[in-house]
């Protein structure tokens, strides 16, 4: 069977140059280039002219191109924890959409092993020209050998992570909201509190940690026991069975929703009702949580957002601009009540 001759009109033809798209828009070629910096002061009209000639012409910008003239990758190297699980993809997938929309690629890393080996790590992926920007989602060291994170003359952001040069910022490490959780279960008449932390390495875990012991403080509640933990449901159930159980706690928060379900399934594993006897709070919203037994109370987080917010930070200081103001914690979370939170019990367990 013989192909029939594509009749589109730039079928056999070479890709449309940024010369052509300025023709069709009536433009100069600068302009085309500020179009596609996404430059604001643009006038609307030319912005739409160009917008249509770009979409006529089926032009796309070439990246090898423009990384010879400027000596930019258009890359953009995201750190990853080294456990896959520990990050959203909701996360990565928001960064993903606001570099494409930038025009850069995402070269994504995951770092294994201590704080030390992921900053050894990260000074290997920092030669030259291999990356614009860094953005981590995963909390580094202070340095490791000769090498400072303070050091690093490539623009990065870190969220989820403290040092002495950078501080984590917006919701990934903001834990305000946890001041709300104690608030409500403490209107519900529960005074007797065990936290079940993240690993303290996280700023996020840390946060948490300091909002819980603050606000216990502050409404003259009574804090049992802060037990550390990994994020992980194992580390919910060790506490549930040997710290909890008999502490005589009415109310548990825990650091994310993993460790919400370990504590929950501990607890029920030694005939303490959830939560009629002890009530327990998560963090982070799995869609799992919607389905448990009982259905776990949580902090929902616009994970999609958050990546976003974290790629815009990370663009503008690649392109030189001042810091915009950031958005509150609140922007990003907000407390979902469900079955396994409720009044305290008259008799503890």
């Amino acid at each position: 069977m013989t192909e029939r001759p594509s009749t589109h009109p730039r079928a056999g033809k070479k890709p449309p140059t940024i010369y052509e798209v300025a023709r069709l828009a009536g433009v100069s070629h600068q302009t085309v280039s500020r179009f596609l910096r996404k430059d604001p002061a643009m006038r609307p009209d030319t912005t739409r002219r160009v917008a249509q000639a770009v979409a006529e012409l089926g032009y796309r910008p070439n990246l090898a191109a423009r990384t010879m003239r400027t000596r930019r990758s258009n890359r953009i190297a995201v750190i990853l924890p080294g456990s896959m699980e520990r990050m959203p993809s909701r996360v990565l997938s928001g960064a993903a959409a606001a570099a494409h929309e930038a025009g850069y690629l995402l070269d994504v890393v995951s770092l294994e092993g201590d704080a030390a080996a992921r900053a050894t790590r990260l000074e290997a992926l920092l030669q030259p020209e291999s990356a614009d920007g860094i953005l981590s989602f995963a909390p580094l060291g202070k340095s490791t050998g000769g090498f400072a994170l303070s050091d690093i003359r490539v623009p990065m952001v870190v969220e989820g992570a403290y040092d002495d040069s950078m501080r984590a910022q917006g919701a990934f490490a903001d834990a305000s909201v946890a001041a709300e959780i104690m608030r409500h279960l403490a209107e519900w008449g529960h005074r007797r509190f065990i936290h079940v932390t993240g690993p303290l390495e996280w700023a996020s875990a840390r946060a948490r940690r300091a909002v819980y012991e603050a606000t216990i403080e502050e409404l003259g509640l009574e804090s049992l026991a802060v037990v550390e933990g990994d994020w992980s449901p194992g580390a919910g159930w060790t506490a549930a069975t040997e710290v909890i159980a008999g502490s005589g706690a009415t109310a548990v928060f825990a650091a994310s929703d993993a460790v919400a379900f370990g504590v929950i399934t501990g607890l029920q594993s030694l005939g303490i009702d959830v939560p009629r006897k002890v009530s327990v709070f998560g963090w982070n919203d799995e869609e799992l949580g919607r389905y448990f037994r009982p259905t776990l109370s949580t902090v929902s987080v616009d994970q999609e957002r958050q990546g976003r917010e974290a790629v815009r930070r990370l663009l503008g200081l690649l392109r030189g601009e001042p810091p915009t103001g950031q958005l509150e914690a609140a922007d990003f979370n907000r407390i979902i009540l469900r079955e396994s939170t409720g009044p305290a019990p008259t008799r503890t367990v």
